[in-house]
């Protein structure tokens, strides 16, 4: 992304900015990573810095931040189906369907076959019904989800119907697979890793995952934060 010589007036008025949200970074700390870098070029009291989708720490890629009053666009970009690569590995399971919590459960995986990975990938394509992970920030009654897991209290989560338009594997290398998601808003790809799993028989859950597509916006065309920083301090200079 060239972020050309932007002014004062160009962020105030709205910026939409690609960036690539690095591992353990959390969203907020992205957003307030663009903020300051802007407040301290411009010398700017206050400045509206929002995100258009949120990326669990334990993710990387893509994620769109908009300036002044581009954060009107914000739901608009929301709602573009999203596209995120990363590894589902089999065998096991966590609480949180990813690696936030230690391995919960083991599971042979000497049957599982290739073939039958890539089958079952249909069965997972459309419009399917999916419960979020208890480890998640969805509110309950006034609580995150994440905050009755991490007390040990049980909470009954609702199923909601998602739209999984691509689901291809990219790669096997047992336990390991490699796979390509297309979906829509409020797809938990960390849920569709852990019911892939239970359909094969032999639990999941998701190592890794990447988000490479917004709608039209790309990765390829994203900055890490400091990077955008350093930029954005080099043209001032």
């Amino acid at each position: 992304m060239d972020i050309g010589l932007k002014s004062r007036d160009d962020f105030l008025e709205g910026q939409v900015l690609l960036i690539d949200k690095p591992l353990e970074w959390t969203s907020f700390d992205a957003v307030n990573s663009i903020k300051w870098a802007i407040k301290r070029r411009f010398g700017l009291r206050k400045i509206k810095v929002g995100h258009a989708g949120t990326l669990d720490p334990l993710a990387s890629g893509l994620l769109i931040i908009c300036t002044g009053k581009a954060t009107k666009k914000i739901s608009e970009i929301q709602s573009a189906p999203k596209e995120y690569e990363g590894i589902i590995t089999l065998g096991a399971t966590t609480p949180s369907y990813d690696m936030e919590t230690q391995v919960d459960q083991r599971f042979e995986t000497d049957g599982i076959q290739e073939a039958m990975i890539r089958a079952m990938t249909k069965e997972f394509t459309g419009k399917i019904k999916q419960v979020p992970p208890v480890y998640s920030a969805i509110r309950k009654d006034g609580k995150r989800l994440y905050e009755y897991a991490r007390s040990g209290e049980y909470v009954e989560i609702k199923s909601r119907e998602v739209e999984i338009m691509q689901f291809d594997i990219l790669s096997v290398q047992m336990p390991e697979v490699g796979f390509r998601v297309r979906c829509s808003k409020g797809t938990y790809i960390r849920s569709l890793a852990h019911d892939f799993g239970q359909k094969l028989g032999c639990g999941a859950y998701l190592s890794s995952l990447r988000r490479t597509r917004i709608g039209d916006f790309n990765v390829n065309k994203a900055l890490h934060p400091k990077e955008f920083g350093e930029m954005l301090k080099s043209e001032g200079e």
